[in-house]
């Protein structure tokens, strides 16, 4: 019995739209990660913008560093787990296009969770060399 499945789109799928058709893990892991890269940016503008105070959010981006990379790693397996799984249960060979929103899922999780690392790597160096800069009064 051959698959048959839905006609996949026939247009390009946009972040929005794999997000839509996510499962509710997946939702969770992309938008906490969105949170966490607009939270690393406010810690950073208040943390050089605020006078002298240093106390505050450098623990939230020490975290975030190695914190939004395993986080995005682990929605990505989760989603290709369920893909898998899915996957295993279809008679015959469903086409790659009928499993690109999956990969394209797992890959907008990795995505997030690197940026947020990366965002919350450049807002470390630049907090803690305000940071020095105050203490030493370089």
């Amino acid at each position: 019995m051959p698959f048959s499945a839905p006609a996949p789109p026939l247009h390009e799928i946009t972040p929005l739209q794999v997000f839509e058709w996510s499962g509710p893990v997946q939702k969770l892991v992309v938008i906490s990660l969105l949170l966490a890269i607009v939270a690393a940016i406010v810690v950073l503008a208040v943390k050089l913008s605020g006078g002298r105070r240093l106390a505050g959010g450098s623990t939230f981006l020490s975290g975030l560093r190695l914190g939004g990379p395993i986080v995005g790693a682990l929605g990505a397996c989760a989603s290709l787990l369920s893909m898998t799984l899915g996957y295993a249960g279809v008679p015959g060979d469903p086409p790659l296009k009928i499993l690109a929103p999956g990969f394209a899922e797992a890959f907008l999780q990795i995505e997030l969770g690197l940026l947020a690392g990366a965002a919350a790597v450049f807002a470390h160096w630049a907090v803690e060399s305000r940071i020095d800069r105050q203490v030493l009064g370089v």
